[in-house]
């Protein structure tokens, strides 16, 4: 959800909504984006060590990981997502996960919450990328989709009442469906979770242990 209309929703200058292919549209969820919601509490409890939250938009998981004194980076592609987190008190930096990231090989922690495992589409890619940023021992806790739901992937696009932006690929993976992603990732599932209707699991490397 990268460009000029997700720029324009973080700085409030205009309402933005999501829209599918099928013509279907919906609000784009900022609210859930900006201050902590139900079920953050379990996700932020299993970041153990330096702790890398991909996508962090504005950054209400990078705030509330640095507020509970652990070292955190949020890193996004949206300057005024990367704005708003430093704003907050979070450390952020405009980067692309597919990209250099600072610490590469060391993070204890990664994060891809809101569903942020569909960035680009391919979830098998930015999983297999993810994991080569985790340290020895490391592990990355990830929002799925509920178990039964559809796994797939599909094009989305951002729009108001003045533009519409690029349509761009967005992956769903559902909670049924994570282990056999995990599988062609050389990782293994070790918990999965629910909490607040939302659904989380903890994948590692397949030669690391729980």
């Amino acid at each position: 959800m990268i460009g000029e209309l997700y720029e324009e929703a973080l700085r409030g200058r205009a309402p933005v909504e999501i829209e599918h292919a099928d013509g279907r549209r919906r609000p784009l969820p900022l609210h859930d984006w900006l201050a902590v919601r139900d079920g953050d509490g379990g996700l932020l409890d299993r970041c153990q060590g330096a702790t890398l939250d991909v996508g962090s938009g504005p950054g209400r998981l990078t705030v509330a990981l640095a507020r509970r004194g652990l070292p955190v980076l949020g890193i996004d592609l949206a300057p005024s997502a990367v704005a708003l987190t430093v704003a907050a008190g979070g450390p952020a930096l405009c980067r692309d996960v597919f990209g250099r990231v600072p610490g590469a090989g060391r993070w204890r922690t990664a994060l891809l919450a809101d569903g942020n495992i569909g960035i680009g589409g391919d979830p098998a890619a930015l999983l297999r990328r993810v994991l080569t940023l985790l340290a020895p021992g490391g592990r990355v806790l990830a929002e799925v989709d509920p178990p039964g739901s559809a796994s797939r992937v599909e094009p989305l696009r951002l729009r108001s009442d003045r533009s519409v932006g690029e349509w761009f690929p967005w992956a769903h993976v559902s909670a049924d469906a994570v282990a056999g992603l995990a599988a062609r990732c050389a990782a293994t599932v070790t918990e999965t979770w629910e909490d607040a209707d939302r659904w989380f699991v903890t994948l590692r490397p397949v030669e690391e242990r729980p």
